[in-house]
């Protein structure tokens, strides 16, 4: 009977130290923001393993002060990406990557000074990644309406009805039970070209 018990353990503080190091990373967030505070007020920044140069910002404490901010909600979007049990978590990924897009271009102004500032026009570049996530997470989202409710999507395919049409059901029998009641098409060529 231990040896049944002692998996479930094992099992329950894995879960529990799991737990507790994101709470940890979530309080802690804060404080990781305002690690800014302890760069100097310079363009030069030296310390014993390295030498750091702002060349963008021309200020150690205004690069820290941008770079914390960018990373401090990207930590907090990855944590919550990795512990959401949604349907819709790969929505969060949109936030993901223009945190990650800002953080890189950011370091990138700073650290080469290239003189191409690469943030300006971030939503053509990510404008593709956008719009496969969001794709992913409408076909998500259909497959699972389609588990709960049972929709039959061959059958809205077949039928050629889309999702985003202003016309229910009801008026779409009605346009069929019409075509099929008026004459096929030869026949009101015909009438036409009789009446000419």
């Amino acid at each position: 009977m231990r040896s049944k018990n002692k998996p479930l353990t094992q099992e329950r503080s894995k879960f529990l130290l799991t737990g507790s190091i994101i709470a940890i990373c979530i309080a802690f967030s804060p404080y990781l923001f305002y690690l800014y505070e302890i760069f100097p007020s310079g363009p030069v920044w030296e310390n014993s393993f390295f030498t750091y140069e702002s060349k963008y910002y021309e200020n150690v404490l205004t690069a820290a002060w941008t770079f914390l901010g960018k990373l401090t909600p990207l930590l907090l979007l990855l944590i919550w990406f990795f512990t959401c049990k949604h349907w819709w978590y790969h929505a969060i990924l949109v936030p993901i990557i223009m945190y990650s897009y800002q953080l890189a271009s950011a370091l990138y102004e700073d650290l080469y000074l290239g003189g191409v500032v690469i943030d300006t026009n971030q939503l053509i570049y990510l404008a593709p990644a956008f719009i496969i996530i969001l794709s992913l997470v409408y076909l998500i989202r259909i497959k699972i309406f389609d588990r709960i409710y049972g929709i039959d999507l061959s059958e809205i395919e077949r039928e050629n009805l889309s999702p985003f049409s202003p016309l229910s059901d009801k008026d779409y029998k009605e346009i069929k039970s019409f075509q099929q009641e008026t004459k096929p098409e030869d026949e009101i060529r015909e009438d036409y070209y009789v009446k000419l």
